[in-house]
């Protein structure tokens, strides 16, 4: 595995890249890692992900569910990683994992954390199209809470495509956009409760299954799963078939 590198001085133009969003969340870097700070929902909803992500990477790959070490051999990148939480969990479960963030401000804070607490992964600041332009490949391929955030979707969507391996797979999640996402998410999350920084959303951003299910055809991937993301009050998040907030898709090359 790699180890962890020193991050760039800043992230490459490319046009995937919104400034304006590469500046607020890169303020948020040194709170990133505070569970009950300005990532506190993004906290909430990792272990989710986490399990999530593992259990599709072991029916993808053949792999022992038993092993702590699950995704041992396998390639990992974790693009718009932020300060590294789904980063870091990808590279506990044995990947070798590379991370991708276009505030030059998370890929120093990520590498501060992994750095401290032992863990070797490979953190970039560079855009998705500079990265695919290497002809760098991966067997997993993660995006979470990003395509929302992204400026010149066709662009980015072919970046990523490119960047699956052969039998490799990608996994995605993002808003959905309905009258609940933006009452749970920005209404009550940026709002009220304040667990996700105010004007992090754009809920006209949102995309819907639909949509990114056309976007993903588009840029060469074939959509295998859906799976919801929902909020119930006094029960929390939970994954299952409501997409109403928030949702996970995956893909493979076509």
């Amino acid at each position: 595995m790699p180890p962890t590198s020193a991050p760039s001085i800043a992230h490459s133009i490319a046009p995937s890249i919104s400034a304006d969003e590469a500046t607020f969340f890169g303020n948020l870097a040194a709170d990133w890692w505070n569970p009950r700070g300005s990532s506190a929902m993004l906290h909430k909803i990792t272990p989710l992900r986490a399990g999530f992500i593992r259990d599709v990477a072991v029916e993808r790959f053949g792999l022992d569910h038993r092993s702590r070490s699950a995704l041992a051999g396998l390639k990992a990148l974790d693009i718009g990683c932020g300060a590294g939480l789904v980063t870091e969990t990808l590279a506990r479960m044995g990947a070798e994992v590379t991370g991708i963030d276009a505030a030059p401000e998370n890929i120093a804070a990520a590498s501060a954390h992994a750095t401290a607490g032992g863990l070797a992964i490979d953190y970039r600041a560079v855009s998705a199209e500079a990265l695919a332009a290497t002809g760098e490949r991966f067997d997993i391929v993660t995006c979470l809470e990003v395509v929302e955030h992204v400026a010149d979707r066709d662009s980015f969507f072919a970046s990523l495509a490119t960047m699956v391996a052969p039998g490799g797979i990608a996994i995605l999640s993002t808003p959905n956009r309905t009258a609940r996402s933006w009452a749970v998410l920005i209404g009550g999350a940026e709002m009220i409760m304040r667990s996700i920084p105010r004007g992090a959303h754009a809920w006209q951003r949102f995309m819907t299954p639909a949509e990114l299910r056309e976007a993903l055809t588009n840029a060469g991937l074939r959509v295998t799963g859906e799976t919801g993301l929902t909020w119930r009050p006094g029960q929390g998040f939970r994954l299952g078939p409501d997409n109403s907030i928030n949702y996970f898709l995956t893909a493979v090359p076509a």
